[in-house]
């Protein structure tokens, strides 16, 4: 896990891709490397996982020395693709095999690569960079085109505008966040002439022009998967591949943990781990509010009782919350999930004092195994567990509001919970989600990993009818029978249960005064002029005397004041 960035065109200098390397170096503090010609610069902040030598720095050349990479990520079936590639390997490292199966098959080669990434790869003969993204964008890419044809790219929106790209809120995306709760489009980001590659996506430029191409076409993949398995053959093959999947990731020369709560997805990794070699050493990491209303310790202590991993409990207290909020902001650039988002970054803090590098957690169930109470409602919902619109449009300005534009999200199947499911999986809960978690995982430095998005795993349990999802009313059916086989019933029939903090009284109890602070600097800020001031503090009015179904709307002012103002 590390960090990419790079300049081509009249703009490259050292001078510029040291300022982006300083901007990122949270994201790969064991070593920081550029390569630099005549209007090409590329650097890398390495976090060293994988063959820890020096010899496997980057950027990194071939044997040669026509292409330069710089890559971001894991390939984890990097040993597998070593035994296909006739190549006189000089490290250990997957980046070698990276790019040795770009030599080989050129973009061919991302159909063969399972793992999280984001690459850069210049060809100085051609003057032609070559750039992709994982399937579901685990790893980060974002790019700026001047319109004198300037190509940048970087892991970080921050670094782009280090490199001297004005910081200018869209005002689009921000408007439908507001009013629609939108995070934006799949090429989108919150900062105008500042774009993101989408996820199973690749990049060509040359000659100051780029081209963008689709590489990962999952709908077509889903209708290879669809062969009709009975339910114990489905259970076996995906028990299957799960096991791969987990094993593939432990992959790794640091030490690897993984982060457990209470609930199913969690229940599942452990299960998993504890199949690994050495199970009584990984380290299990846990956060904690002391809040019974709130708090899964006890069932997170009750799942450890059973596989006796050593277990760090991570507290989080509210008044935690305002230095914390205000130094995660400035690591995510981006709004962010609130308070659950901020608990989750401790256990990464503290990961980084116990000396686990490489944690693992359990995103990604819900997506694939149809486990979001929505899914049983069919509704176009977005967020779990609320019953009005977490959203206050009538605190913005009516000129603001008319920039807003509520998602349209593609529907490729005949079926609407495989379109709730696409839909989450491609716009909206997994891409936020990874979003949030890249970058708070990487303010400490520590490499995240997400098994249950292997993408053998999410094609083939997708591909799957609804009654091995869904039947009687129980989500994640078959999920929560491969888990009862492992732990319990208590454990993998427990109910799926609320964000484990207590954000919404926090917000109107502990945390009044950070929170009106906060609307107070609104009203002083830049865009003031995108609020009716007077219905932003009505409405923290009406929270403050009970209106606090949703907390998000509180959470969306606070964070944008820490982002924008």
């Amino acid at each position: 896990m590390c960090g990419i960035t790079g300049v081509i065109g009249e703009k490259s200098s050292k001078l510029v891709i040291d300022e982006m390397l300083t901007a990122q170096n949270h994201r790969g503090p064991d070593n920081r490397s550029s390569f630099i010609e005549e209007n090409i610069s590329f650097g890398h902040n390495r976090l060293s996982i994988i063959d820890l030598s020096s010899e496997a720095n980057q950027p990194f050349y071939d044997q040669e020395e026509r292409y330069v990479l710089v890559f971001n990520g894991e390939i984890y079936n990097y040993l597998e693709l070593k035994e296909e590639l006739d190549y006189d390997f000089k490290t250990e490292s997957d980046t070698e095999v990276l790019l040795a199966s770009y030599i080989k098959w050129g973009k061919d080669c991302l159909d063969k690569l399972n793992g999280m990434f984001s690459f850069a790869i210049w060809d100085r003969n051609e003057k032609k960079l070559f750039a992709a993204r994982d399937r579901f964008g685990v790893k980060p890419f974002y790019y700026h085109l001047s319109k004198g044809g300037d190509f940048y790219f970087a892991s970080e929106i921050k670094t782009i505008h280090k490199a001297g790209i004005k910081k200018t809120p869209n005002k689009k995306v921000w408007a439908s966040y507001f009013s629609f709760g939108s995070y934006g489009m799949p090429n989108e980001t919150f900062w105008s002439l500042i774009n993101q590659l989408p996820g199973g996506h690749y990049l060509e430029y040359s000659n100051k022009k780029i081209k963008i191409h689709k590489w990962y076409f999952f709908e077509e993949r889903i209708k290879k998967h669809q062969n009709n398995y009975t339910y114990s053959e489905a259970k076996e093959k995906y028990i299957t591949l799960l096991k791969n999947s987990i094993k593939l990731r432990f992959r790794a020369d640091v030490p690897v943990g993984f982060n457990v709560s209470g609930g199913l997805d969690s229940s599942a990794l452990l299960a998993f781990v504890n199949l690994e070699e050495g199970k009584d050493k990984i380290n299990a990491f846990t956060f904690y509010t002391d809040d019974e209303r709130y708090d899964e310790l006890p069932w997170v202590k009750e799942m450890i009782a059973l596989t006796k991993n050593p277990l760090h409990q991570v507290l989080f207290k509210a008044d935690d919350v305002e230095e914390f909020a205000k130094y995660i902001s400035l690591h995510q650039d981006e709004p962010f999930g609130g308070i659950p988002t901020l608990a989750y970054a401790k256990i990464f803090q503290e990961s980084r004092k116990q000396g686990t590098i490489v944690l693992l957690d359990g995103q990604g169930m819900d997506e694939q195994w149809a486990g979001y109470d929505y899914y049983l409602k069919n509704t176009d919902s977005t967020i779990q567990g609320v019953n009005a619109s977490p959203f206050r449009s009538n605190v913005l300005s009516e000129d603001f509001k008319k920039s807003a534009e509520k998602p349209v999200y593609s529907k490729p199947f005949d079926d609407d919970l495989l379109n709730l499911q696409f839909r989450d999986l491609f716009y909206t809960k997994i891409p936020r989600a990874l979003r949030f978690n890249d970058r708070i995982s990487m303010a400490f430095s520590i490499e995240l990993r997400e098994p249950f998005l292997d993408y053998r795993l999410v094609e083939f349990a997708f591909a799957q009818p609804k009654e091995f999802k869904i039947k009687n009313g129980v989500q994640k059916k078959m999920l929560r029978e491969i888990v009862s086989e492992y732990l319990s019933d208590s454990i993998s029939y427990a109910p799926k249960r609320p964000l484990q903090t207590p954000q919404r009284e926090w917000l109107g109890e502990e945390l009044k005064n950070f929170v009106s602070s906060e609307i107070d600097a609104i009203e002083k800020s830049e865009f003031s002029d995108w609020f009716v001031i007077d219905e932003l503090k009505n409405e923290y009015k009406n929270y403050l005397n009970g209106d606090n179904d949703s907390s998000f709307h509180i959470w969306q002012w606070i964070n944008y004041n820490m982002l924008v103002s």
